[in-house]
Protein backbone atom coordinates (compact mmCIF):
# COMPACT_ATOMS: atom_id res chain seq x y z
CA UNK A 1 0.00 0.00 0.00
CA UNK A 2 1.39 2.88 -0.53
CA UNK A 3 1.94 6.38 1.58
CA UNK A 4 -1.42 8.36 0.92
CA UNK A 5 0.44 11.42 2.93
CA UNK A 6 3.93 12.81 2.14
CA UNK A 7 5.51 15.81 3.09
CA UNK A 8 8.16 16.61 -0.15
CA UNK A 9 11.04 18.80 -0.54
CA UNK A 10 12.13 21.12 -3.38
CA UNK A 11 15.09 19.77 -4.99
CA UNK A 12 18.12 21.95 -6.04
CA UNK A 13 16.63 22.92 -9.03
CA UNK A 14 13.43 23.67 -7.94
CA UNK A 15 10.95 20.70 -8.61
CA UNK A 16 8.80 19.28 -5.68
CA UNK A 17 7.29 16.13 -7.22
CA UNK A 18 3.99 15.05 -5.98
CA UNK A 19 2.89 12.40 -8.36
CA UNK A 20 3.83 10.59 -11.46
CA UNK A 21 1.89 8.06 -13.61
CA UNK A 22 4.13 5.68 -12.60
CA UNK A 23 5.87 3.70 -9.13
CA UNK A 24 4.36 4.49 -6.03
CA UNK A 25 1.53 6.97 -6.93
CA UNK A 26 0.51 5.30 -10.40
CA UNK A 27 -3.09 4.75 -9.28
CA UNK A 28 -3.56 8.65 -9.18
CA UNK A 29 -2.97 8.82 -13.18
CA UNK A 30 -1.87 11.82 -12.83
CA UNK A 31 1.72 13.82 -13.09
CA UNK A 32 1.98 16.41 -10.68
CA UNK A 33 5.11 18.50 -9.84
CA UNK A 34 5.23 22.48 -8.31
CA UNK A 35 8.32 24.30 -10.10
CA UNK A 36 9.41 27.58 -7.62
CA UNK A 37 10.83 29.72 -10.37
CA UNK A 38 13.64 32.67 -9.49
CA UNK A 39 13.27 35.85 -11.27
CA UNK A 40 13.76 35.98 -14.76
CA UNK A 41 14.20 31.94 -14.62
CA UNK A 42 12.54 29.99 -17.88
CA UNK A 43 11.13 26.57 -18.27
CA UNK A 44 9.56 24.62 -21.41
CA UNK A 45 7.17 22.27 -21.64
CA UNK A 46 5.90 20.43 -24.50
CA UNK A 47 4.21 16.34 -23.36
CA UNK A 48 3.74 14.63 -26.37
CA UNK A 49 0.66 12.28 -24.84
CA UNK A 50 -0.66 14.53 -22.45
CA UNK A 51 -2.71 17.52 -21.55
CA UNK A 52 -1.42 19.50 -19.18
CA UNK A 53 -2.65 22.32 -16.85
CA UNK A 54 -0.42 25.48 -15.42
CA UNK A 55 -1.45 26.67 -12.34
CA UNK A 56 -0.23 30.14 -10.86
CA UNK A 57 -0.06 29.55 -7.17
CA UNK A 58 1.80 32.69 -6.21
CA UNK A 59 4.48 35.30 -8.18
CA UNK A 60 4.41 36.59 -11.95
CA UNK A 61 4.66 34.44 -14.91
CA UNK A 62 4.38 35.22 -18.46
CA UNK A 63 3.09 32.39 -20.46
CA UNK A 64 3.66 31.43 -23.69
CA UNK A 65 2.35 29.35 -26.34
CA UNK A 66 1.54 29.07 -29.96
CA UNK A 67 1.21 32.84 -30.84
CA UNK A 68 -0.39 33.51 -27.49
CA UNK A 69 1.78 35.04 -24.99
CA UNK A 70 -0.18 36.03 -21.25
CA UNK A 71 1.58 37.79 -18.06
CA UNK A 72 -0.41 37.12 -14.96
CA UNK A 73 0.28 38.39 -11.48
CA UNK A 74 -1.20 36.94 -8.08
CA UNK A 75 -0.10 37.78 -4.64
CA UNK A 76 -1.26 35.07 -2.90
CA UNK A 77 -3.43 31.79 -3.32
CA UNK A 78 -5.71 32.89 -0.12
CA UNK A 79 -6.75 36.23 -1.19
CA UNK A 80 -6.84 36.43 -5.14
CA UNK A 81 -8.49 33.49 -7.31
CA UNK A 82 -6.64 32.02 -10.35
CA UNK A 83 -4.86 32.00 -13.35
CA UNK A 84 -4.31 28.74 -15.53
CA UNK A 85 -3.14 27.56 -18.81
CA UNK A 86 -4.41 24.41 -20.19
CA UNK A 87 -3.68 22.90 -23.05
CA UNK A 88 -3.55 20.07 -25.26
CA UNK A 89 -1.58 17.18 -26.19
CA UNK A 90 2.08 18.21 -27.96
CA UNK A 91 1.76 21.86 -27.18
CA UNK A 92 4.94 23.88 -26.63
CA UNK A 93 4.32 25.88 -23.83
CA UNK A 94 7.28 28.54 -22.13
CA UNK A 95 6.81 30.21 -18.64
CA UNK A 96 8.83 33.40 -17.51
CA UNK A 97 8.96 33.98 -13.96
CA UNK A 98 8.99 37.73 -13.84
CA UNK A 99 9.82 37.88 -10.17
CA UNK A 100 9.85 34.40 -8.02
CA UNK A 101 7.06 32.25 -8.33
CA UNK A 102 5.16 28.93 -7.56
CA UNK A 103 3.66 26.99 -10.49
CA UNK A 104 1.52 23.75 -10.49
CA UNK A 105 1.94 21.40 -13.57
CA UNK A 106 -1.03 19.12 -13.33
CA UNK A 107 -0.79 16.60 -16.50
CA UNK A 108 -2.27 13.06 -17.38
CA UNK A 109 -2.88 11.17 -21.04
CA UNK A 110 -5.37 12.80 -23.13
CA UNK A 111 -5.55 11.41 -27.01
CA UNK A 112 -8.41 14.27 -27.54
CA UNK A 113 -7.16 17.37 -29.38
CA UNK A 114 -8.88 20.71 -28.11
CA UNK A 115 -8.74 23.97 -28.00
CA UNK A 116 -6.03 25.27 -25.61
CA UNK A 117 -7.50 27.87 -22.88
CA UNK A 118 -6.35 30.25 -20.61
CA UNK A 119 -8.33 30.93 -17.47
CA UNK A 120 -8.33 34.32 -15.09
CA UNK A 121 -10.23 34.56 -12.61
CA UNK A 122 -13.53 35.85 -13.88
CA UNK A 123 -13.70 32.24 -15.73
CA UNK A 124 -13.15 30.99 -12.39
CA UNK A 125 -16.64 29.50 -10.77
CA UNK A 126 -16.44 30.77 -6.73
CA UNK A 127 -19.05 29.18 -4.29
CA UNK A 128 -18.94 29.47 -0.55
CA UNK A 129 -20.33 25.91 0.56
CA UNK A 130 -20.84 25.13 4.20
CA UNK A 131 -22.48 28.49 5.30
CA UNK A 132 -25.44 27.89 8.27
CA UNK A 133 -24.48 24.24 8.69
CA UNK A 134 -23.05 23.04 12.21
CA UNK A 135 -23.16 26.74 13.47
CA UNK A 136 -20.61 27.47 10.38
CA UNK A 137 -17.33 25.28 11.80
CA UNK A 138 -17.45 23.86 7.69
CA UNK A 139 -17.54 27.29 5.91
CA UNK A 140 -15.15 27.35 2.79
CA UNK A 141 -14.81 29.06 -0.45
CA UNK A 142 -14.56 26.62 -3.65
CA UNK A 143 -12.69 27.85 -6.73
CA UNK A 144 -13.38 25.35 -10.06
CA UNK A 145 -10.97 26.12 -12.66
CA UNK A 146 -12.34 23.29 -14.93
CA UNK A 147 -14.20 20.40 -14.62
CA UNK A 148 -16.31 18.22 -16.83
CA UNK A 149 -19.47 20.50 -16.57
CA UNK A 150 -16.73 22.85 -17.98
CA UNK A 151 -14.34 21.28 -20.13
CA UNK A 152 -15.98 17.85 -21.19
CA UNK A 153 -12.52 16.85 -23.27
CA UNK A 154 -10.53 16.74 -20.26
CA UNK A 155 -9.66 13.40 -18.55
CA UNK A 156 -8.84 15.89 -15.17
CA UNK A 157 -10.11 18.42 -12.74
CA UNK A 158 -8.93 21.38 -11.26
CA UNK A 159 -9.95 23.75 -8.42
CA UNK A 160 -8.93 25.45 -5.16
CA UNK A 161 -10.27 25.60 -1.54
CA UNK A 162 -9.96 27.78 0.93
CA UNK A 163 -10.42 26.69 4.18
CA UNK A 164 -10.92 29.28 7.22
CA UNK A 165 -9.05 29.10 10.66
CA UNK A 166 -10.40 26.65 12.61
CA UNK A 167 -13.07 25.05 9.68
CA UNK A 168 -13.69 21.87 8.22
CA UNK A 169 -13.78 21.47 4.37
CA UNK A 170 -14.46 18.10 2.41
CA UNK A 171 -17.52 17.90 4.80
CA UNK A 172 -19.91 16.58 5.06
CA UNK A 173 -17.62 13.63 4.65
CA UNK A 174 -17.62 12.59 0.85
CA UNK A 175 -15.93 9.88 -1.49
CA UNK A 176 -16.24 8.92 -4.94
CA UNK A 177 -14.33 6.46 -6.99
CA UNK A 178 -12.26 8.56 -9.06
CA UNK A 179 -8.24 8.97 -7.41
CA UNK A 180 -8.04 12.72 -6.04
CA UNK A 181 -4.69 14.53 -4.93
CA UNK A 182 -4.60 17.33 -2.85
CA UNK A 183 -1.84 20.22 -2.40
CA UNK A 184 -1.81 22.28 0.72
CA UNK A 185 -0.30 25.62 1.97
CA UNK A 186 -1.85 27.51 4.81
CA UNK A 187 -1.32 31.55 5.16
CA UNK A 188 1.36 31.01 7.91
CA UNK A 189 4.43 28.26 7.26
CA UNK A 190 4.02 27.12 10.65
CA UNK A 191 0.07 26.56 10.56
CA UNK A 192 -1.09 22.94 10.32
CA UNK A 193 -4.23 20.93 10.36
CA UNK A 194 -5.29 17.75 9.64
CA UNK A 195 -6.26 14.86 6.73
CA UNK A 196 -8.63 11.80 7.85
CA UNK A 197 -8.52 9.50 4.71
CA UNK A 198 -10.77 6.91 5.23
CA UNK A 199 -10.11 5.70 8.81
CA UNK A 200 -6.40 7.11 9.08
CA UNK A 201 -5.63 10.55 10.20
CA UNK A 202 -2.28 12.55 8.88
CA UNK A 203 -1.12 16.23 9.65
CA UNK A 204 -1.23 18.54 7.16
CA UNK A 205 1.99 20.76 7.47
CA UNK A 206 2.93 23.84 4.62
CA UNK A 207 4.13 22.08 0.99
CA UNK A 208 2.15 18.78 1.93
CA UNK A 209 0.29 16.93 0.07
CA UNK A 210 -2.05 13.72 0.07
CA UNK A 211 -3.07 11.00 -2.43
CA UNK A 212 -6.63 9.31 -2.26
CA UNK A 213 -7.92 6.55 -3.72
CA UNK A 214 -11.08 5.95 -4.97
CA UNK A 215 -13.87 5.03 -2.43
CA UNK A 216 -12.47 6.72 0.57
CA UNK A 217 -14.03 9.57 2.33
CA UNK A 218 -11.37 12.82 2.98
CA UNK A 219 -11.92 15.33 4.98
CA UNK A 220 -9.91 17.84 6.63
CA UNK A 221 -9.72 20.55 9.18
CA UNK A 222 -6.94 23.29 10.05
CA UNK A 223 -6.42 24.56 13.70
CA UNK A 224 -7.47 28.15 14.86
CA UNK A 225 -5.47 30.97 13.70
CA UNK A 226 -4.16 29.47 9.97
CA UNK A 227 -6.14 29.61 6.96
CA UNK A 228 -5.94 26.43 4.32
CA UNK A 229 -5.52 26.30 0.91
CA UNK A 230 -5.32 23.41 -1.17
CA UNK A 231 -5.65 22.52 -5.19
CA UNK A 232 -7.66 20.06 -5.54
CA UNK A 233 -6.97 17.68 -8.96
CA UNK A 234 -9.32 14.43 -10.19
CA UNK A 235 -8.58 12.10 -12.96
CA UNK A 236 -11.73 11.13 -14.75
CA UNK A 237 -11.87 7.45 -15.40
CA UNK A 238 -12.89 6.49 -19.26
CA UNK A 239 -16.91 6.18 -19.21
CA UNK A 240 -16.93 7.19 -15.87
CA UNK A 241 -16.09 10.59 -15.24
CA UNK A 242 -16.15 12.85 -11.94
CA UNK A 243 -19.36 14.94 -12.24
CA UNK A 244 -20.15 14.92 -8.00
CA UNK A 245 -19.42 13.74 -4.88
CA UNK A 246 -21.04 10.79 -3.04
CA UNK A 247 -22.30 11.67 0.62
CA UNK A 248 -21.50 9.45 3.26
CA UNK A 249 -24.79 8.24 4.38
CA UNK A 250 -24.18 8.38 8.15
CA UNK A 251 -23.33 12.39 8.09
CA UNK A 252 -26.02 13.05 5.81
CA UNK A 253 -28.29 13.94 8.91
CA UNK A 254 -26.48 17.21 8.77
CA UNK A 255 -27.59 18.83 5.78
CA UNK A 256 -31.05 18.42 7.08
CA UNK A 257 -30.69 20.11 10.79
CA UNK A 258 -29.98 23.68 12.09
CA UNK A 259 -27.82 24.14 14.69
Amino acid sequence: MFEMFGYPEYSTTGEKILTTREGLYKNMMMDIRIYKMQKGEEKVFCKKDDETAFLLVSGNLEFSWGKEKVIASRKNCFDESAYCLHVSKNTEVKLKAMEESEVLVQATENNVEFDNKFYRPSDCVEMTSGAGMCNNTAVRLVRTIFDYSIAPYSNMVLGEVIGTQGGWSSYIPHHHPQPEVYYYHFDKPQGFGACFIGDQAFKIKDGSFCAIPGGLTHPQVTAPGYKLYNCWMIRHFEGNPWKDRIDDPDHLWMLNESF
